[in-house]
């Protein structure tokens, strides 16, 4: 009998000491690769000195986040999905076909690029990203620019030793378009007939195989101190000046198509002077990125709008520019645009001509994010689905501020300076198709009303909400998420029909309030509820009794509760639904009643409590069935962690399951 309990401590303390050593590698690498998993009943438990698993890598703090900003918490899917990962506060029930992606979130069939050459889809809740391949350059001198995939055609030759018949040729500069490239070389033979320069260069454009403002000559010195001289928008577009010289030197040459005259004049009439005869509008900058339908020009110092005519471009990012005015015929040259970034810049309110995105009459994407606006920009494209305004000054949203934008899917106006008294109700009502709205980080006291019909998310955490009334869902019967986080809601200021018959309502976020207890009346298909950061001191019995089919995420995490606030009903109606739950961060003095009863539980966190001695009923029962438990958290509560024996949760199949260390000593 010694030896055999000699070999049993020897192979318990081995795996203990692999379970250690596994975790200094990788402290979240799914107990599937560790080479431990047991069929059957293991009964080894698993000590950490020192270390400890959070949600999604935060570490533990030494005190409690009562006032900490939990934004820092990515969204992923729950746990069950990932067997052996553990999930943070804001798992979603991503039962939409949502997908997330570096913490944000993308609807389904939303495309979008991560990084140059890299494409991504959202496809029924799945993230799928193509890179694409680089076309092969013959030329003798290309260099890749920082910040892209693929090589590019270098003209420092050309720019050392010019050709005297190119001076008036207009060729693309460093980083422009790689279709341009291969498209000059099938019509080399072609321009080296010419003896003109300046026509060969007409004869591309009336191929379309030449854009004019996509320059590799800049404006002259004198209409440069003439840009920087000037400093409004709209003295620049009116002057005239050189337009009468153009036109005289146009009458000298052949007759152009009517569209390339107009094309000159958006490009006189744009936010640069009008240039004087015969100068050509200057190049992008070499850091720009630039493919067939994309241009990208992240932190490249521009002051204006590019002065760009390519009927083909589709995506345009001008972000972390110092950009303050957008004029009428900004975009003129780009009429086929769907998606524009403007985010980052210091455009004003007053700097938006009244008919700068009028002719973007494709446009479904547009991002205003960190400029200067006090207003929505007048004027917006009709077909717009996803607006962002984010990190603004806006100040009102008047009735028919969003009138024409029926088609718009996303609207983003969070750290605004947004209220119940200066958002009209009646402003969303026209948005029909609205399913996504953020109005986080403003001032509302009570949730906006005329919300539509359509409306699946709403986010207003980080204002100062202290009722929720009956009314406020009312129209709202298709929402599916509620985030009130940081809030000033008590338990006694939601009214009981608030949402309790809403039947797609499946997540609510209300933490960091001033509640006292879990809310009474919550909606009957709720799943996945947030409560962490209140001073909730219990759960009321029956309290998600009503609910079908059942709670699946309950999060209370730094809160209040003690053993006498959670009764042996407190759970009852979730027993057979509840995965995860966190109680961590609270003042439980033992593992609360009901937790055997819970036949779907994968994740419990009783970690950061006062607990002192573990009864074995209270997680396996009286039942000998295995526990559906993949993660335990006991750690930093008083537990004698070496005064238990290795059998003390028969139930639980896998030794890594039960995670003991460190623990508190007082």
């Amino acid at each position: 009998m010694k030896l055999a309990s000699g070999i049993g401590f020897l192979l318990i303390s081995l795996y203990a000491d692999l379970a250690q050593n596994a975790t200094t590698g990788n402290i979240r690498r799914p107990k599937q690769s560790e080479g431990h998993s047991v069929v059957g009943k293991s009964p080894a438990l698993h000590r950490r000195p020192g270390r400890q698993i959070e949600p999604r890598g935060r570490a533990s703090p030494a005190v409690p986040l009562g006032d900490v900003d939990d934004s820092t918490f990515d969204m992923v899917v729950p746990v069950v999905s990932y067997p052996g990962e553990e999930s943070s506060y804001r798992v979603l029930p991503g039962k939409k076909g949502h997908c997330f992606f570096n913490g944000m979130m993308m609807y389904n069939t939303a495309v979008w690029s991560p990084e140059p050459c890299v494409t991504c889809l959202c496809s029924s809740g799945r993230v799928i990203c193509d890179e694409a391949t680089c076309p092969l350059r013959q030329c003798p001198h290309t260099f890749t620019p920082e910040g892209e995939c693929c090589p590019v055609c270098s003209d420092t030759a050309q720019s050392e030793h010019p050709d005297p018949q190119q001076k008036t040729s207009s060729q693309p500069p460093v980083g422009m378009d790689r279709r341009l490239s291969r498209e000059e070389q099938e019509s080399e033979e072609e321009e080296s007939g010419e003896k003109d320069g300046e026509k060969g260069a007409k004869k591309r454009d009336k191929k379309g195989r030449h854009r004019q403002s996509h320059s590799e000559k800049g404006i002259p010195e004198k209409d440069k101190r003439r840009s920087e001289e000037t400093e409004d928008c709209w003295t620049e577009e009116r002057k005239t000046t050189g337009r009468k010289g153009a036109k005289e030197v146009q009458r000298g040459l052949d007759q152009e198509s009517e569209e390339e005259e107009e094309e000159e004049e958006d490009a006189e009439e744009g936010c640069f002077p009008a240039p004087a005869p015969g100068a050509q509008a200057p190049p992008l900058p070499s850091t720009c990125f630039v493919s067939d339908h994309q241009i990208s020009c992240i932190d490249a110092k521009l002051t204006k709008i590019p002065n760009i005519a390519d009927p083909e471009l589709m995506s345009l990012e001008l972000i972390g520019n110092s950009i303050s005015c957008i004029p009428d015929k900004a975009f003129h040259g780009t009429p086929n645009l769907e998606r524009l970034d403007l985010r980052k810049n210091t455009i004003t309110s007053s700097g938006i001509g009244p008919n700068a995105f009028k002719a973007l009459k494709k446009l479904t994407h547009l991002y205003l994010d960190g400029n200067q606006l006090v207003q929505l920009p007048p004027a917006l494209p009709s077909p717009l689905q996803e607006l962002k305004i984010n990190e603004n000054h806006l100040q009102s949203i008047d009735e028919d501020s969003l009138a024409e934008l029926q088609h718009l899917v996303t609207l983003e106006l969070e750290g605004n300076q947004l209220s119940e008294a200066n958002v009209s109700p009646s402003a969303f009502a026209p948005l029909q198709r609205l399913s996504y709205l953020r109005l986080g980080r403003n001032h509302f006291r009570i949730i906006p009303q005329g919300l539509p019909a359509s409306l699946e998310e709403l986010h207003l955490e980080n204002n100062q909400i202290e009722e929720i009334k009956e009314t406020s869902f009312n129209h709202t019967r298709n929402i599916n998420v509620i985030v009130l986080r940081h809030n000033k809601i008590e338990e006694n200021r939601i009214d009981p029909l608030t949402w309790i018959h809403h039947e797609n309502l499946e997540s609510i976020d209300l933490s960091y309030n001033k509640l006292y207890h879990v809310p009474s009346y919550l909606p009957k298909s709720l799943v996945h509820l947030v409560l962490v950061g209140n001073q909730i001191e219990r759960i009321p019995g029956y309290v998600f009794g009503h609910m079908r089919p059942g709670l699946e995420y309950l999060y209370l995490s730094f809160n209040r509760l003690n053993d006498g606030g959670i009764h042996p009903v407190s759970f009852y109606g979730a027993y057979h639904s509840l995965r995860e739950i966190f109680l961590d961060y609270n003042e439980l003095k033992s593992i609360p009643c009901g937790i055997s009863r819970m036949t779907s539980l994968r994740l419990l966190r009783l970690n950061n409590n006062k607990i002192r001695r573990l009864r074995q009923e209270r997680v396996c029962g009286a039942t000998d069935r295995d526990s559906p438990l993949e993660h335990l958290h006991l750690e930093n509560n008083y537990i004698k962690s070496r005064a238990i024996s290795p059998y003390a949760f028969p139930c639980i199949r896998s030794h890594a399951s039960v995670i003991l260390g460190p623990q508190k000593v007082r």
